[in-house]
Parts: structure tokens; C-alpha cells; sequence
């Protein structure tokens, strides 16, 4: 099967500088640990969390078919890794839809985890979770 869509990203200076998209995009980053970091800059955490909250949010939204609103928000913290050296990161996203209850909530935000596609490269991960949130305009 081809790709619907490809796109690529580069970086050449680790956790300081600049990252590009091929053709376009060039996004300033930062080390969120480094005490002089830009605060104008972006860094991983930052984006994964801006990744995931939009796929995701996308998923719920085709789920309930335009028929109430929806929203995701992610946060993402580093934490130093337990049983191995580094760091990693842990994940929860919350998911609201306007009008339904807890459970029904729950079942939405499972049901697009199940679909959302970032959420399936994250599955795995033992540090990701995904949970229903009050809706909130």
C-alpha cells in the first residue's frame, strides 16, 4: 500500500537548535533541562504533546461525527528512567466530549486511542495512558 502522505524532519544539532521540515518548516529547539534555554523555543516533550493532542482530538471527532464538540489536551513530562540509563517520557492524555458522562467519555477516548495513529505507536508504552476529562468550552 503507498502513503497517503510523507513528510520529513531533520536535525543536525541535537537538543539545541533548529529542526526542519523538508520543504518548509524550520522550528527552533531547546533542551527543556538547560537553565538557559529560549523560552521561545519548542522541545520534544512540547511537540509530542502538540502531535498527540491534535491526532488524537481529529480521531474523537470522527467518532462522534460532528455531532458535539471535543477536545484533548496532552502533558508530557521527562522523568529519568527506572531499570535503564536516560530518560523517558510519560504521557496521559484527557479526553472530553460536550454533553456525554464519564463512562461515555471513557469509551470515546478509548475507542480513539485505539484509532488516533499516534496513539498506536504509542500502545505499548507502559509510561502512556489516556483518560476521560470533563468537558470544558
Amino acid at each position: 500500500m503507498s502513503a497517503r502522505y510523507r513528510t520529513k524532519a531533520t536535525n543536525r544539532d541535537g537538543g539545541t537548535g533548529i529542526t526542519r521540515i523538508d520543504g518548509g518548516l524550520a522550528v527552533a529547539v531547546w533542551n527543556p533541562l538547560d537553565p538557559a534555554a529560549d523560552p521561545d523555543a519548542s522541545n520534544p516533550e512540547q511537540l509530542l504533546a502538540l502531535a498527540w493532542s491534535t491526532c488524537l482530538n481529529a480521531t474523537a471527532q470522527a467518532i462522534v461525527g460532528g455531532e458535539r464538540a471535543t477536545a484533548v489536551s496532552v502533558e508530557v513530562e521527562l522523568h529519568e528512567a527506572v531499570d535503564r540509563v536516560g530518560y523517558e517520557f510519560h504521557a496521559t492524555a484527557f479526553v472530553s466530549a460536550e454533553g456525554l458522562d464519564v463512562d461515555d467519555t471513557r469509551s470515546l477516548a478509548e475507542a480513539a486511542h485505539q484509532r488516533c495513529p499516534i496513539s498506536r505507536l504509542l500502545h505499548s508504552a507502559t509510561t502512556v495512558s489516556v483518560e476521560p476529562a470533563p468537558y470544558a468550552a
